[in-house]
């Protein structure tokens, strides 16, 4: 299998942590947006909605979207519930996590971190941190109630959340409101294989 993807990227980020808890190796081909690497005929051939994450199986079939490619990777291990109730939890989470989570706190990251928040997009920049806050309002309500998103053991929900949780200062959010969420954050990165994202 090969990744095609930006380091620096949350929705990257996902499947390079999800590889190292599992102990899967995968050849990693950086891309870099900034420099229109999504844009050319080769890779747009491969992802027609030119974004990454991409993975691309030995047979040259491609599949994107990071929760959609997550799935695919951790098939048949613990990180996927087996009930049909609980898989439809971590569904919504995930979704959640794209919806609700990702639009807000990513982007303002991405304002921020990949842009260097030049003066023309502040206002989209500060535009973002109340719905960032209101998902997090969410997460820390349920993570008052149990370890995990989904209970006691760490699913693919709580890695496809971390991935932006994580470096949510890094968009402007200060998770010292958000003491369950600041704990959930340590028990990941306290799992066997956790690998930190790359600067």
């Amino acid at each position: 299998m090969r990744i095609y993807g930006d380091k620096r990227s949350g929705n990257c980020y996902k499947l390079q942590l999800l590889l190292a808890l599992l102990d899967k190796n995968c050849e990693w081909v950086d891309i870099d947006i900034m420099k229109g690497e999504t844009r050319t005929a080769a890779f747009l051939e491969k992802s027609p909605n030119g974004k990454i994450p991409i993975l691309e199986l030995d047979d040259g079939r491609t599949l994107s979207e990071s929760n959609a490619i997550m799935h695919y990777v951790a098939d048949s291990t613990p990180l996927i519930p087996s009930s049909s109730f609980s898989h439809a939890k971590l569904l919504q989470w995930q979704f959640f996590e794209q919806y609700s989570h990702e639009p807000y706190i990513a982007v303002a990251r991405y304002i921020n971190v990949y842009l260097g928040l030049p003066e023309d997009r502040k206002q989209e920049f500060e535009s973002k941190q109340a719905g960032g806050y209101r998902a997090l309002a969410v997460m820390e309500q349920q993570l008052k109630q149990t370890p995990f998103l989904l209970g006691d053991r760490l699913s693919l929900a709580d890695i496809s959340l971390f991935a932006y949780t994580h470096v949510a200062h890094e968009g402007g959010f200060d998770l010292s409101a958000y003491p369950a969420v600041r704990n959930w954050l340590s028990l990941i990165r306290e799992q066997n294989g956790f690998v930190p994202m790359e600067s």
